[in-house]
């Protein structure tokens, strides 16, 4: 069944207006999605305590490993359905998504039996402080009871986004954050709860925008991407499309998490206060990475549509003009953000010690955002291309494999939180001169010749 034009066909008209038009959903969807967790950072530092805030900082790259592994998926799941659909081929669209949704299922299920059993080796193993380590369980396991729906969520979206809605999943999480932030008053301020309260808050909100983003696409009445419970299916070639381009996907995201790990377990080794500090940095500066995400996840949707139309030389401009904006965002936010380190650090804590440690962490890193920017776009829009594993490669080795030497080999003869900061500058630069020389060399817009998108089915 091929497709006629609809209103998600991103392959004609003005690059930069549609590459905007995917970008702001994304933009405010994920601030929104950053704000419920950001409302569990500030509401534990400041009704509970910096122990609690040390605990539930504690856990955020467990669960990103976690989410990120899937993230990689789904994003294989994107380039796959968005391929299709540029390519107007309804039935392998149909086919693709159902793949996709009973996917998250399964491993929602196997994420969530893993995260509630692992949780006291995982975090003794990065050494977490003995005073938050009880926390950190309690609120990593209730966080995990929840993987279910946040998977189906993400996938979901994941579908939306690849035919070129992404105002519906903006309008869901939107739904979340509300529930998350009345549900954080609820349980922590008026009934204290503590972390435990914070975690309910978080899967409860999560739950809701699963079945928000479920009814939505059983709703989309006549479109291919309309979800039936029954037709629910492991199709084995959409399969395939998406695991060869998703996993490699995912292995960047797990080598990326496994870093983390080593940094949070590194500043884990100086005190409760460099943790906590840590944690409000990390709910700071997430203004830039969910920028840079939305550009990369905007181009990402653009490229898959326009290879699956052949549209090359419009998905190269359109790395060119994402390239140019995200700049200009970038240097515009690290000043930001120096400037108002210390008014934005005290939201989250007014501790002195932990204001004065995090202070510095922003003005060290803050200015450094530059030199990751092709870290994010070019794969990004290589992997629109069904092209991921030279990217991944590239990126775990510059990214992960030189920070891992740094941390291992340099960190302990100058054990200091600059040091362990300094591995983000200089593996980005690496790592985005290694990506520019193979998407400028690099064949990766060339269509292999067992790839015929009108033979799919």
């Amino acid at each position: 069944m091929r497709l006629s034009r609809s209103a998600g066909d991103i392959t004609q008209g003005v690059i930069w207006k549609q590459l905007l038009s995917l970008f702001f959903p994304l933009w405010f969807g994920t601030f929104f999605q950053q704000l419920y967790n950001t409302v569990d950072t500030v509401v534990v530092g400041r009704f509970v305590g910096k122990v609690a805030l040390a605990a539930v900082g504690s856990t955020g790259v467990i669960v990103n490993l976690t989410v990120g592994i899937f993230t990689g998926l789904a994003a294989g799941a994107v380039v796959v359905i968005a391929q299709r659909y540029g390519a107007r081929m309804g039935e392998d669209v149909h086919k693709s998504v159902h793949t996709a949704m009973l996917l998250s299922v399964i491993l929602g299920a196997f994420f969530m039996v893993v995260g509630f059993i692992l949780p006291p080796w995982a975090l003794q193993a990065m050494d977490t402080t003995a005073d938050a380590l009880p926390g950190a369980i309690l609120y990593q396991r209730v966080y995990f009871l929840g993987m279910i729906p946040n998977l189906v969520y993400n996938m979901g979206t994941a579908v939306l986004r690849a035919v070129g809605d992404s105002r519906r999943p903006l309008y869901f999480l939107i739904a979340a954050s509300l529930c998350n932030i009345v549900l954080d008053l609820l349980l922590v301020v008026i009934i204290p709860l503590g972390v435990l309260g914070v975690a309910i808050a978080t899967v409860s909100s999560q739950v809701l925008s699963a079945v928000l983003v479920v009814i939505s696409l059983m709703r989309s009445q006549g479109a291919p991407f309309q979800l039936f419970p029954s037709a629910l299916r492991l199709h084995r070639q959409p399969l395939s499309a998406m695991l060869r381009v998703g996993v490699p996907t995912a292995l960047q995201s797990v080598m990326y998490s496994a870093s983390n790990i080593v940094i949070q377990s590194c500043i884990n080794s100086f005190d409760t206060d460099a943790v906590a500090a840590w944690t409000a940095y990390g709910k700071m500066d997430i203004l830039f990475w969910m920028t840079i995400t939305a550009l990369s996840q905007a181009l990402t949707t653009f490229a898959g549509q326009n290879y699956g139309a052949g549209q090359y030389d419009r998905l190269k401009k359109s790395v060119g003009i994402s390239v140019a904006m995200s700049a200009g965002i970038t240097v515009a936010m690290s000043a930001f953000l120096v400037i108002f380190a210390r008014p934005i650090l005290s939201i989250f804590s007014p501790d002195p010690d932990v204001l004065e440690i995090g202070v510095e962490m922003v003005v060290f890193l803050a200015p450094c955002y530059i030199t990751y920017i092709l870290v994010e776009l070019l794969p990004g829009a290589i992997r629109g291309a069904g092209k991921s594993l030279v990217p991944m490669l590239i990126s775990v080795f510059g990214v992960c494999g030189l920070r891992l030497l740094w941390l291992f080999l340099v960190v302990p003869q100058h054990h200091t939180i600059a040091m362990v900061e300094a591995s983000y500058p200089i593996t980005w630069a690496t790592t985005s001169v290694a990506l520019l020389i193979y998407y400028k060399f690099g064949h990766w817009l060339e269509r292999p010749e067992e790839e015929s998108f009108t033979a799919l089915q």
